[in-house]
């Protein structure tokens, strides 16, 4: 027993070149489905112009994508176990190269939006699939590491999206931001034919139809209630409340159902976990005000500070910086300590950065505000994959696929409740500045700062009602603190000690 702190124990910790290689595959497969998330949504003006259509219809071809991705992730976990891992993530990455390329083609505004569909469904299953390879190659003892290489396009994609979009638009066409997705596609496909472990499908389970009946469409219809309350003007507005209060009984038909059945779509008993669940509960708080405080930064820069879509991408890069530099080290940390020790300081350092745009104004000079980003950037690297790590090293090989389906679930809903929220609290402060209904606040505001005569004054009263929403921000991120204090105070293998399946990590097979 004293020699359990040897060598040869500390050597198989280390992330080999097997692990490596399989962690280039699926990076490169994150950075396409997160990057086309964001890269859109600097063209929406010049779609909304090209196909001679309204704003209200073109914001379509950002949420058809967003829903497509919450129809499908629920499908993923059955899908992976009953497929195997490479071959789904192989057809999800054929399916996002076939709506990509469908979506550069298109010809009218309603096509684009089919062609976004598909490239959703390819762009859901691509996330949870891949981390289930990650997570079952690296193993328990090394999910944390693994992790943070997986959370750098996560933390990067909004932040790059905007700068690769806003470049491509003006000196391309809009139709490269779907064709660039086709050359990595390629080349993701080819390394993970070649790269990628070989795995055994288990033996075929029944699936859970009524189950995908409810989930799905639930959180379809969820997510796309809460991201028409920017546009409704409220929460109150028949457009929300219908879609909203549908998907939330569906959703919570199908809790009760899943309690009850065997082999539900999505397994419950793994929030028995103690520490499973905790850290879910934290995921959860912080996708709402990681999500939401997002968008607000670079809408900030665009509408108060007048930057272009470009420099306002290029003024986000310190946040990428400060994520990049703790990442690496938080992952370590997370695999030898518990997840809360580098949790808890990851937070405070985003509070910290917040609360000087808590203090923003119009004159507020660059240097702050980059000195600000880069803080929270450390503290965001620092946050995000250490809490998806003490989640996952709770838990059991067998059961990544089920947690990793469940973990994208609860990122993307709460990551699109999050961004309406905040989204709402800015239209309805802008609309009481400017003495419009709420959802043309942003409009008043941007055509205010626009006209010479009024600019100085719009602009004062557009950053106060940014202040004011990073406030709101700022309270989210302080709430994440109460569960993350409940995370794990040493690395909970303990938990799955003498499963030898779940203390081993999976070998590759080529």
């Amino acid at each position: 027993m004293a020699q359990t702190e040897s060598v040869a124990p500390m050597e198989s910790d280390k992330l080999d070149s097997g692990v490596y290689k399989v962690a280039a595959v699926v990076v490169l497969g994150a950075i396409m489905a997160i990057l086309d998330a964001t890269v859109v949504n600097v063209a929406l003006q010049t779609l909304t112009i090209q196909f001679k259509t309204s704003f209200d219809t073109i914001q379509w071809v950002a949420t058809a994508y967003l829903l497509a991705l919450a129809t499908v992730i629920p499908i993923t976990g059955w899908a992976a176990d009953r497929f195997g891992t490479k071959r789904l993530y192989m057809v999800a990455i054929a399916l996002f190269l076939v709506g990509s390329m469908l979506a550069g083609l298109a010809w009218n505004v309603e096509t684009l939006i089919i062609f976004r569909v598909i490239q959703g469904f390819g762009g859901g299953m691509l996330m949870p699939a891949g981390m289930t390879i990650l997570t079952r190659t690296a193993g328990p003892q090394r999910v944390g590491r693994v992790m943070a290489v997986l959370g750098v396009p996560m933390l990067l994609g909004p932040i790059c999206g905007p700068i690769l979009g806003g470049w491509l638009v003006d000196a391309v066409s809009w139709r490269w931001i779907f064709y660039i997705n086709v050359p990595i596609g390629l080349v993701t496909m080819a390394l993970a034919w070649r790269l990628l472990p070989k795995d055994s499908p288990e033996p075929a389970k029944r699936f859970d139809f009524l189950g995908m009946l409810m989930v799905s469409p639930g959180l379809a219809a969820l997510i796309y209630g809460v991201s028409d309350i920017p546009s409704a003007g409220g929460v109150g507005d028949a457009h929300v409340l219908v879609p909203a209060l549908a998907g939330i009984v569906l959703l919570i038909g199908f809790l009760v159902r899943a309690s009850k059945v065997d082999n539900p779509l999505i397994d419950l008993t793994l929030f028995r976990n103690r520490t499973f669940s905790v850290a879910m509960v934290t995921m959860s708080l912080f996708c709402v005000a990681f999500f939401g405080a997002m968008l607000l930064l670079p809408t900030y820069f665009l509408l108060v500070r007048g930057e272009t879509a470009l420099h306002a991408g290029l003024l986000m890069v310190p946040q990428g910086v400060g994520a990049m530099l703790t990442m690496p080290m938080a992952g370590k940390f997370a695999d030898k300590s518990g997840a809360r020790a580098i949790v808890l300081p990851g937070m405070v350092a985003i509070v910290v950065g917040i609360v000087e745009f808590t203090q923003v104004t119009a004159t507020t000079p660059y240097w702050q505000l980059l000195i600000a980003l880069f803080v929270m950037g450390l503290g965001m690297g620092a946050t995000m994959m250490p809490i998806t790590s003490a989640a996952l090293q709770a838990l059991q090989v067998k059961d990544m696929a089920k947690a990793s389906t469940a973990t994208n679930i609860i990122q993307q809903t709460a990551g699109a409740i999050g961004s309406a929220v905040l989204s709402t609290v800015l239209a309805a402060l802008l609309a009481g500045k400017f003495g419009v209904p709420t959802n043309q606040g942003q409009v008043a505001a941007t055509l205010a700062i626009k006209n010479p005569a009024t600019q100085h004054a719009a602009a004062g009263l557009a950053a106060d009602s940014f202040s004011t929403t990073f406030v709101w921000a700022l309270v989210l991120l302080v709430l994440c603190i109460i569960p993350a204090a409940f995370l794990p105070r040493r690395k909970p293998a303990a938990e799955v000690a003498g499963d030898d399946e779940a203390a081993r990590p999976v070998t590759l097979i080529h």
